[in-house]
């Protein structure tokens, strides 16, 4: 049924109680930020950081221009409602709600490219922020751009072509990283005025990540690009980050909640869990808003507060994923409701993970755990175990494959994190053969797990483009693998 109420809008945002609408007025920004992924995740996280930090200073400056990815959808639900929209947060017996106004344009670049690439190259933007997952990066095994894809073709081609002067037509642009560097070519060749670029995406060294694939793409384009390049590295800083907060996707549900709090229609709600966390590297070309004065940390080194994430938060995550999926569970909160899987996340974070982590100031990794594993439990989250299970082959890297690296390294066999690895060996193999396999190495997993289910641990193990050579090397960790592989295979997870 079509809710009838008012659209939300400038309109409508007078006759909003102090309590829901912004703290600012949204009509006096402009546009400080350019952002590349414009999904939930952003609108429930760095914009309302930057909302925040508006309304702690009245630094007008500080407006967003978001740009979506692969679809209009979210341009269409945000431009008639002026950019607004509403942060529905969800905590275990609590709800509250807020409208956001530090996004102030919107643009979807497969038909507006040259707004967002004009929005890059101006002078009054020194940010460019990005969220764009990690597979959105186009990257080969080894961590280059792939530039054999063909989006990352395109756009190499369409920014050779830029860099030879104006063309007067602006090919679409297909990749995330693609766009970043044709809007620097237009920056550099415009006002070369520094600029910063905040990738906010779950990669280890996220900022430096970022940097070498905009180096190399830029040098693919040829002599020009590579003059771009040596520009990049003098003008240009890539400082690290960690975020946090678990964003859920809108359901009709959530809008009907939120459209009786609001009195309005809203098509752009996104929903949030009460906690939110994100560490910058204090490491700008130039101005930006005051973050900190929002509730994030500023500090020299993101290292150990990202590690502590990716392995305490990210892996547990991906444990439960899998291991929940395999039990039967639909939820991430169902999952660590299981006492046995409860049990199985603890042994990760207490055995194998935080031996291998040193806490930076002001973090007890204790009190993180039971942080995390409250989070979790919190249903309004609803995160789904094959959601959180999906691109494994890019994820266990990074999530749990350093924990079992430094564990080996040190002498210890990473148990739980055996057993995390061989739920997703029989997930991939129950996945691949219902067709429902949902990873960028599909079809090499396919293969891999195709064969005697004896064999299964050991055939995924091999697969160098996910396992490095100190874990697959070592046969104590190996025969963990296959032991929990054995035991997944004939039924329910064993308890410990």
């Amino acid at each position: 049924m079509t809710d009838s109420r008012q659209r939300l809008s400038f309109d409508a945002l007078d006759g909003l109680g102090a309590a829901l609408r912004p703290a600012h007025d949204p009509r006096g920004l402009q546009i400080g930020i350019v952002h590349l992924g414009l999904g939930a995740f952003h609108r429930a996280h760095q914009a309302v950081f930057t909302e925040d930090a508006l309304a702690a200073t009245g630094d007008t400056r500080w407006g967003i221009l978001g740009a979506t990815q692969r679809s209009a959808t979210v341009v269409e639900q945000l431009r008639p409602q002026d950019g607004l929209y509403g942060v529905l947060t969800k905590g275990d017996g609590s709800t509250s709600l807020r409208v956001v106004g530090s996004l102030r344009q919107v643009a979807f670049p497969g038909e507006e490219t040259g707004a967002v690439l004009d929005g890059i190259a101006a002078p009054t933007t020194h940010i460019v922020s990005l969220t764009v997952t990690e597979k959105g990066y186009r990257r080969t095994a080894s961590g280059a751009p792939d530039l054999a894809d063909p989006g990352v073709a395109a756009d190499v081609a369409a920014l050779r072509a830029e860099l030879e002067g104006p063309t007067g037509v602006v090919e679409p642009s297909r990749t995330p990283i693609g766009l970043l560097v044709r809007g620097l070519a237009l920056r550099w060749g415009r006002c070369g005025a520094p600029l910063t670029v905040v990738c906010c995406d779950n990669m280890v060294d996220n900022g430096a990540t970022v940097r070498a694939l905009v180096l190399a793409v830029a040098a693919a384009a040829g002599p020009r690009g590579e003059r771009l390049a040596g520009w990049v590295e003098d003008a240009v800083r890539f400082p690290a980050t960690m975020v946090d907060r678990i964003v859920p996707a809108t359901s009709p549900a959530h809008r009907a909640e939120a459209a009786g709090l609001l009195g309005l229609q809203d098509e752009g709600l996104v929903v949030g869990e009460p906690f939110s966390q994100w560490v910058v590297q204090d490491d700008f070309a130039g101005p930006r808003p005051r973050w900190d004065l929002a509730g994030a940390t500023l500090t020299g080194d993101v290292e150990p507060f990202e590690r502590a994430k990716l392995r305490i938060l990210n892996g547990t995550h991906s444990t439960l994923a899998y291991l929940g999926a395999l039990r039967g569970h639909r939820t991430i909160a169902e999952a660590v409701a299981d006492p046995e899987l409860e049990s199985i996340a603890r042994a990760l974070i207490d055995e194998d993970v935080i031996p291998t982590l040193s806490a930076p100031a002001g973090l007890d990794l204790e009190a993180y755990r039971e942080s995390v594993l409250e989070r979790f439990a919190n249903p309004n989250t609803g995160h789904t175990t094959i959601q959180v299970a999906m691109d494994g082959s890019q994820k266990l890297p990074i999530r749990l494959l350093g924990t079992v690296t430094d564990r080996l390294a040190a002498g210890a066999t990473p148990r739980a994190a055996a057993r995390a690895i061989a739920a997703w060996a029989v997930f991939v193999a129950r996945a691949g053969d219902d067709g429902t396999l949902d990873d960028p190495m599909a079809d090499v997993l396919r293969a891999a797990v195709s064969g005697a289910p004896d064999g299964l641990a050991d055939r995924l193990l091999d697969l160098g483009q996910v396992f490095p050579a100190e874990v697959a090397g070592s046969e104590a960790f190996r025969a963990e693998v296959r032991a929990g592989v054995r035991d997944l295979q004939r039924g329910p997870v064993p308890a410990r």
